[in-house]
């Protein structure tokens, strides 16, 4: 048994042990955390290793978050709804749809107010890694199939807005963690402008 395999009663009786300071927290602090716990993956492990752990970190939580606050739902919109609504109540982003191709295996989502990248300086590369595993699971928790998700457009990258290409995964393919997807349609920036 590993020692600290995830589940719910892990993260504890939060009322219980901080009285006084509750459930809320600094945002840097959060950031401190990510990133010095991944500048010691890069050093150790390296980039790539990092980002794999990183990916399948995010997969493991989407999929953890997406059985408490998602399940039930009975469609695809009903399970766009309420990730909207708990992404927000939780304070992670504001989620929207700007492409939705379900039965061509495609959707274009975009996550504003990112918790991980928002206002972050501008950098040469997108950074949301976690948040592709996180993406790619909750689709595949509510499809029952492998899906993939890559950042396309970052705030670090200039977009101001957390972009992800969400694709059907051939068989297989889901299990290699970060992936590459291909290019965007030019189509996309479009569709994100009439949405404003």
């Amino acid at each position: 048994m590993k020692k600290y395999e995830f589940s719910w009663d892990l993260i504890g009786d939060i009322g219980l042990g901080r009285p006084n300071l509750g459930k809320d927290m600094d945002l840097e602090l959060y950031r401190l955390m990510q990133f010095t716990l991944r500048d010691v993956m890069e050093r150790m492990y390296g980039t790539q290793a990092a980002d794999r752990l990183f990916y399948e970190a995010g997969k493991l939580a989407g999929k953890c978050f997406y059985e408490r606050y998602i399940y039930p739902v009975s469609s695809a919109e009903e399970f766009i709804s309420k990730t909207q609504r708990f992404l927000r109540e939780k304070k992670i982003g504001l989620l929207r749809v700007e492409e939705a191709k379900l039965d061509e295996g495609r959707l274009v989502l975009t996550v504003d107010e990112d918790l991980d990248c928002s206002g972050l300086p501008q950098l040469d590369y997108e950074t949301c890694i976690y948040d592709e595993g996180f993406i790619a699971a909750l689709m595949e928790s509510f499809t029952q199939e492998n899906w993939n998700a890559k950042e396309i457009d970052c705030w670090c990258t200039g977009a101001r807005t957390c972009r992800f290409l969400v694709t059907k995964a051939e068989a297989g393919a889901a299990e290699t963690g970060v992936v590459e997807t291909g290019t965007v349609e030019t189509g996309v920036a479009e569709a994100g402008a009439k949405a404003d």
